[in-house]
């Protein structure tokens, strides 16, 4: 028999939240709050659990794949009846059942394994993690005698008035022996509503003379479960700081924390400065000594070791080290910037490569192209990339200086040492070392000269 196995229950409706998106796969910090739960199950040593879905839960099993394994809740009859139809899977195969809701996505993988530890130690038919000076109503109290012995978790709309005094309450995380949980199970009753409860399993262990252990949590936010958009913010706020702290703590100085947004999967590196107003969102990752913000959004891009992006976006982009951004910079997914290259003001660039030290300082649009290194592109600059019915690339080569407004018709290659002048609309491709001008460019000819007419 395998020792442990972790079961998450997934099949409620989750209709207080108002969404034809499951709950569990609304996110917190960039994350499905499932994949947080995973995350922390497989940070305590907990890999593969089994997942208890409702018979609809087709966009669940999508975002999931083969990472876990399925049973099925025909009805929805409560967590009891939940877990119970895991049954078949677990019973005389598995020594101990972790049991978790799939909308608490703070759960840390240490608390857990504490109440893993706790439970064998003390030999626990049940434990169960715990929490008190929980802020916000909606959870079962913990019901204990004279001897401060856990007799009863009571859920909050069948508690009287002196139980809602009570303020240590049930952190939803519970831990079982196999061979009492099973026989257990098949003898709890239904509720009034026809629900349930597996916190009735608390009950049964108290009257068989069972042992059962607590574990408590020092925060408060370990346990939030999210059932309502309410719920859902207040376990953003509550993960975004952890992740500030967390950053802080690496080595990472924030100007003002409170306003700087930062995704689970982001990664920074030390010494780097966050300024305020900005977002780094998905698997952004940014090197070592940088300067990110104010006012700028990186979405899944990765920023080498020394670069600076100031109130500008980014979108699946990559800098390399020492590329400077913005501000009012946008560059679109597919942009690769290379090292030590400028990128300036209301510059947008979009499925691009450029080489090393590439100077783009304003306003220019640079489309589908591949930029050779140390290329000046002039102010107005554009890639007409785009004929009405498909894309086309534009090719601009080594040390090739791009006048102010030119407009390069795509497809079309700029030679390396080339120049266009300013206002040349290209069409054909510039010969290396070559300078064209005018509407449409022409090679300029260096030698002729107008002669001054006579008066």
């Amino acid at each position: 028999m395998s020792a442990w196995r972790a079961v998450i229950l997934a099949a409620g409706a989750g209709t207080r939240m108002r969404s034809a998106t499951p709950k569990v796969l609304h996110p917190v910090c960039g994350v499905p709050l499932i994949k947080h739960v995973l995350a922390s199950l497989h940070d305590a040593g907990l890999d593969q659990p089994l997942v208890v879905v409702s018979p609809d839960a087709d966009a669940l099993r999508d975002y999931l794949g083969d990472t876990v394994d399925y049973v099925v809740q025909t009805s929805p009859l409560g967590t009891g009846h939940a877990l119970a139809c895991a049954r078949e899977l677990l019973e005389d195969k598995i020594e101990n059942v972790l049991v978790i809701n799939a909308d608490c996505p703070l759960v840390p993988a240490g608390a857990i394994q504490r109440l893993m530890a706790c439970h064998q130690e003390s030999n626990a038919e049940l434990s169960v993690m715990t929490t008190s000076d929980v802020e916000d109503a909606g959870y079962g109290r913990i019901a204990r005698d004279a001897s401060g012995n856990l007799t009863a978790i009571i859920e909050e709309r069948e508690a009287s008035s002196e139980q809602l005094a009570i303020t240590e309450v049930n952190g939803g995380v519970y831990a079982f022996q196999s061979k009492s949980l099973w026989p257990g199970l098949a003898t709890l009753k239904p509720s009034p509503k026809g629900e349930v409860y597996l916190t009735d399993m608390f009950d049964v262990v108290h009257r068989g003379q069972g042992i059962v252990a607590t574990v408590t949590t020092d925060d408060s936010n370990d346990v939030i479960g999210v059932n309502t958009r309410v719920d859902l913010a207040q376990a953003e706020a509550a993960m975004r700081e952890r992740i500030r702290i967390r950053h802080m703590l690496n080595g990472v100085t924030m100007i003002d924390p409170s306003s700087v947004y930062i995704d689970s999967d982001v990664r920074i590196g030390k010494d780097s400065t966050i300024h305020p107003n900005t977002h780094l969102l998905g698997d952004t990752q940014v090197g070592e000594d940088c300067h990110i913000g104010p006012n700028s959004v990186l979405q899944s891009s990765t920023v080498g070791q020394g670069c600076k992006v100031v109130a500008s976006m980014l979108e699946n982009a990559t800098l390399e080290a020492g590329v400077d951004v913005g501000p009012f910079a946008h560059l679109r997914p597919g942009s690769h910037i290379g090292e030590g290259s400028h990128i300036g003001n209301y510059v947008e660039i979009k499925k691009s490569t450029f080489g090393h030290d590439v100077k783009a300082g304003h306003f220019s649009y640079i489309g589908d192209a591949d930029v050779g290194s140390k290329v000046n592109i002039g102010a107005g600059s554009v890639t007409a990339n785009y004929d009405g019915s498909e894309k086309h690339r534009t090719t601009i080569e080594d040390n090739a200086f791009i006048g102010s407004s030119t407009m390069l018709i795509a497809p079309v290659r700029v030679g390396k040492d080339a120049a266009t002048g300013a206002g040349s609309v290209v069409t054909k491709d510039v010969a290396a070392g070559k300078t064209v001008v005018g509407v449409p460019a022409k090679p300029q000819d260096k030698t002729s000269k107008k002669k001054p007419k006579k008066t």
